[in-house]
């Protein structure tokens, strides 16, 4: 039983079927709220120190700020992210997707609480992204509702844009970056190790045999220093009349 089989059987009561759906309707809510009124925006953000008087709830609130105040650009984020979290409920389950949701939150709480929340806000779905493109790398969709696209392609180009802000970035810029990952590191982090382990494993097997392949497919071999046209092409081969087959070097030993 895997270590996530054992926390689903002890947690599994907490999962909050539909997670994703009810993030996009906040999304969609907080954004509405603020095309009305941006003053309310000030009252959302993850602003340390008003945390530390006592505002706690802008642990919480932060991560339904919407990353674009366009009309047209929200449908499509809404409307993807929605898309992603059915995803990924239906390959995980409820409580797995809830699982890796949370403690990407966390991830993000901490990298917006001390180095600020515009990254964070973005990655958090974006860790969405990369765990459907991880799961289902071939899977096709309609970039805009027009461009065919698989989506591994979108997630890497994400995931570029995160490294090139990373690198463009101090320390602990790069820390933010990592941090904010967490959620994905941990729940892909040691199939890549276990998957990188076997194809080393493969590589392995493979070189062995067609080294076994190649000694087996020679068409001479001396019988006394043991050596082939494949490993000495410049030699020639005789058969002795002892039916042993010898290179010419070795030949007149044999007759001996």
């Amino acid at each position: 039983m895997s270590v996530l089989q054992v926390i689903e059987k002890r947690l599994g009561r907490f999962a909050v079927p539909g997670l994703i759906r009810y993030v996009v309707a906040l999304n969609a809510l907080v954004f509405l709220l603020i095309k009305l009124q941006p003053a309310y925006g000030y009252m959302l953000v993850l602003d340390p120190a008003a945390v530390l008087r006592g505002e706690v709830w802008r642990l919480v609130t932060w991560i339904f700020i919407p990353t674009t105040f366009s009309f047209i650009w929200i449908i499509f984020y809404l409307m993807f992210t929605w898309w992603l979290g059915d995803l990924l409920e239906s390959a995980w389950g409820a409580f797995r997707l809830t699982l890796y949701y949370f403690i990407g939150y966390l991830g993000c709480t901490l990298t917006a609480f001390f180095f600020g929340q515009s990254l964070a806000n973005v990655a958090l779905n974006a860790s969405l992204l990369f765990a459907v493109a991880t799961l289902m790398p071939d899977l096709q969709i309609m970039l805009f509702l027009v461009v065919p696209v698989k989506i591994k392609w979108v997630a890497l180009f994400s995931a570029g844009l995160f490294l090139f802000a990373a690198v463009g970035s101090n320390w602990a810029g790069r820390a933010a970056v990592f941090v904010t990952f967490v959620n994905y590191l941990i729940f892909f982090g040691p199939i890549f190790f276990k998957n990188t382990a076997e194809a080393r494993k493969v590589a392995a097997r493979r070189a062995q045999f067609q080294s076994a392949k190649i000694v087996t497919d020679t068409l001479h071999r001396c019988h006394t220093c043991n050596r082939t046209e494949i490993s000495n092409p410049e030699l020639d081969f005789r058969v002795a009349t002892d039916g042993h087959e010898y290179c010419t070097a070795h030949l007149q030993a044999s007759k001996s």
